[in-house]
């Protein structure tokens, strides 16, 4: 178990640092390290992202770092997605939503270990068209294998939205939050109806030990460089993405 609270720490630490990639490693750390079946830890890795994310996006409220209009352009299509995909994935085997996962993991390195774009600064309405359909995606995602989505809604801040990198972090995770949160409402009724329950004892304390690593991240990014760290994630994440499709792959086939 100890190794499930290293993984807590690092969700937190990662969210605090990059704004982003911290709630990718949620779901891994839960089935893997706990145990918990696929659906049980997708529906509580949305209650520990929500969580985590809102702590680490208060000292940005606080210093003014996020962008309201962005939030609203990105968040509320975002959960309206989370909704549509939770619903969709309540058919969908449990085994299959980690393969899909996986495939996500993958993107994600893939997004990290790109340069971040430069901002357009652009706030016409084409670009707000593209924010409104990049973050319905990003919401599909979220209801579906319990992602956070900050790799994706991060670059489309910044390219789309025009937004400074600090702001953007910001954001971002405000975003998380909203999406999470969302999701999290309807797959736990769909839990419910399968008659699976939650152990909100072990949701509880990830949140607390991910939000404080939230905050330790918060103050480290000042001090380490962003685009390195990107890379190291993006090298953790390739890793992890193959070895669940290793793992799922053969139980797809086979079914």
């Amino acid at each position: 178990m100890g190794l499930a609270w290293l993984g807590a720490l690092v969700i937190g630490l990662t969210l605090g640092l990059l704004g982003s990639g911290g709630s990718i490693l949620t779901v891994p750390v839960l089935v893997y390290l706990v145990g918990q079946p696929e659906k049980v830890a997708i529906a509580g890795s949305l209650a520990i992202v929500g969580g985590v994310a809102l702590v680490a996006a208060m000292p940005r409220v606080m210093q003014r770092q996020i962008d309201w209009r962005s939030v609203v352009w990105f968040g509320l299509p975002g959960m309206v997605g989370t909704l549509i995909g939770a619903m969709a994935s309540r058919d969908v085997p449990g085994v299959v939503q980690l393969f899909v996962f996986a495939l996500v993991m993958l993107a994600a390195a893939w997004m990290m270990a790109r340069p971040l774009p430069r901002r357009r600064g652009d706030g016409a309405p084409r670009a707000r068209r593209w924010i409104v359909l990049d973050g319905l995606g990003v919401g599909l995602l979220t209801g579906i294998v319990g992602i956070g989505g900050g790799f994706l809604i991060l670059p489309a801040l910044v390219v789309l939205g025009g937004l400074a990198m600090h702001r953007a972090v910001g954001t971002s995770l405000v975003i998380i939050a909203l999406n999470a949160f969302s999701g999290f409402a309807k797959h736990a009724s769909l839990l419910g109806a399968a008659g699976l329950v939650l152990d909100w004892r072990l949701i509880g304390l990830f949140t607390a030990v991910g939000a404080g690593g939230s905050l330790a991240g918060a103050h480290l990014a000042e001090r380490l460089p962003q685009q390195r760290l990107k890379g190291i994630f993006a090298l953790f994440l390739v890793l992890m993405g193959l070895l669940i499709v290793l793992r799922t792959a053969p139980q797809i086939w086979s079914s």
